[in-house]
Order: structure tokens, then sequence, then C-alpha cells
């Protein structure tokens, strides 16, 4: 193994477990209410405020791109939005836009949509918690 191929191997252990430590403080903070802890591991930024674009504009481009019939893109924009709005601590925006989402693609079931008020709390938490700047 070359000295190139040992340091990749480290980066990609060093992403790993900063990864696996995120996730662990979210669960850890869920504690026993994995119901919860499984609605925000899919919907929820860990730290949004490296996302780059505003919810208005998600929403914007979500709008945009359904209109255009590209139902994947738009999907994803919704689902930025959605992410943006737990954040943001906006349930309402969190519903709205996980819903327009689950229409474009009704295979896909957000479980944040069962109890998005109880969501929104624990993610705020986290962020409180984790995201002090």
């Amino acid at each position: 193994m070359g000295f190139l191929d040992r340091f990749r191997k480290k980066g990609k252990e060093k992403i790993v477990k900063e990864s696996t430590k995120s996730m662990s403080e979210l669960e850890r903070l869920c504690g026993d209410d994995k119901e919860t802890y499984e609605a925000l591991i899919n919907t929820m930024f860990l730290d949004p405020r490296k996302i780059g674009v505003s919810t208005k504009e998600s929403a914007e481009n979500a709008k945009r791109f359904e209109k255009a019939k590209d139902f994947r893109r738009a999907k994803l924009w919704y689902e930025i939005a959605g992410g943006l709005s737990i954040y943001e601590g906006n349930v309402k925006k969190v519903v709205e836009f996980f819903n327009e989402s689950q229409k474009i693609s009704p295979d896909t079931k957000y479980l944040v949509l069962k109890n998005p008020e109880k969501a929104v709390a624990k993610a705020q938490e986290y962020y409180h918690k984790y995201l002090k700047a």
C-alpha cells in the first residue's frame, strides 16, 4: 500500500468517525424516543448553516422544478426546504414541504409528519446544544 493509499484510508476513517459521532449525539438526545430519532435522522440537517440556500430559495426551486415536471429535483428541493424549516423551528412549513415532497413521490413516507411538533422541538434542542454559534 502506497503513501497516498494510507492517507486516503485515514481520511475516510476520519469522516466516518465524525459522522458517527454526530449521529450518536442526536440519538443520545432522543434517548428512548426511537420514533422521533427515526423521524429526524433522514430529514434534519446536522449543521444547516452550511447548506448555502435559504428556505425561501429552496421552496422556489422546488416549485419551479415541479412546474417543469422534473419531479426528482422538485422532491429534493422540497426536502431541503423541509430540513431548513426544521432548523428554523417552523412546524407549519415542515409539514407543508414534506407533504409536497410526499405528493410528488408517494412511495416516500416521512416519519417527521407523524408528530412534527415533537420532532421539531427535539431538533431545536439539538441545535441549541450543538450549534452554539
